[in-house]
């Protein structure tokens, strides 16, 4: 007697996220950022070549990491950690804020900018860590198949982000038709997908534009592209701390935020003295 068909792994949460001008708010700390953690914000970017008030101007976090990634245009890029330069199209930011950082990026070039600005609740133990910065050019991001490896593992490729263990962070381009499947590493019972273009059914459709978070669980999940699609999906460990949030920092306790925000204040007026900041 055949073993009964295991029932496809629950959407539990959707939504289409707030639009502000080019950026789309697709998750907060305040809403499925609770339910994703340590995945906690989420904005999906289309910048157009030209237009004013693009990018993101100069500003702190603490206690958290951005991960920025953009499949078109490039970005430029500076931090208060002394890095600045150019992003290609396809490379991956990695900036691990923990006690404190400023930093700011904007498209450049002629070339719509489309993709992704990620945060992470760092763990305890990196929360107030010395900041940290890392800018992978796109031929450094690993790729197997129709996967570019951002943070943690799939199959045997291993990003070179130095990411906290226990986080997958991938992105995906499938061709019409075309099926796959996603198995989480063990403990990541967290996952979501969010659609940058295209369009995908996992047991249930899944729309350009749409950010869906799956039921907490180790099982499988199996796509297919009704039509050519670039996405991204998380999966992790759960986060097993509360977030303690400030403007532009998420911690696990007051006094690691207060810490965290006093050593913004500190690189604040280092980068005034520099006429860095206005």
């Amino acid at each position: 007697m055949s073993a009964p068909a295991t029932a496809p792994r629950a959407i539990t949460h959707r939504t289409r996220g707030t639009p502000h001008g080019p950026i789309t708010r697709l998750m907060s700390p305040g809403d499925l950022g609770q339910v994703l953690k340590p995945f906690i914000f989420l904005d999906r970017v289309h910048f157009q070549p030209g237009a004013a008030q693009q990018g993101f101007g100069m500003h702190p976090h603490s206690g958290i990491a951005t991960v920025t990634f953009l499949s078109e245009g490039d970005v430029r890029y500076e931090d208060s950690t002394g890095q600045a330069g150019l992003l290609p199209a396809g490379g991956v930011e990695w900036m691990r804020a923990g006690n404190g950082v400023w930093h700011t990026g904007a498209p450049v070039g002629d070339t719509p900018g489309r993709g992704f600005q990620l945060w992470v609740a760092l763990p305890a133990a990196l929360e107030n860590a010395p900041a940290h910065s890392q800018y992978l050019a796109p031929e450094l991001v690993p790729q197997v198949g129709p996967v570019r490896v951002l943070l943690g593992e799939y199959g045997a490729a291993h990003s070179p982000v130095a990411a906290p263990e226990g986080m997958t962070y991938l992105a995906v381009q499938l061709a019409q038709g075309e099926r796959w499947t996603y198995t989480p590493p063990p403990g990541h019972t967290v996952a979501w997908v969010a659609v940058a273009s295209g369009a995908l059914t996992a047991d249930e459709a899944i729309a350009a534009g749409e950010l869906v978070a799956f039921e907490p669980s180790g099982q499988s999940i199996d796509f297919v592209a009704t039509e050519t699609t670039s996405f991204v999906l998380g999966s992790a460990v759960p986060h097993p701390h509360e977030l303690v949030m400030g403007t532009y920092s998420v911690h696990t306790s007051q006094a690691a935020l207060q810490q965290g925000t006093a050593e913004i204040r500190r690189i604040a007026g280092q980068l005034r003295q520099a006429g860095r900041l206005g």
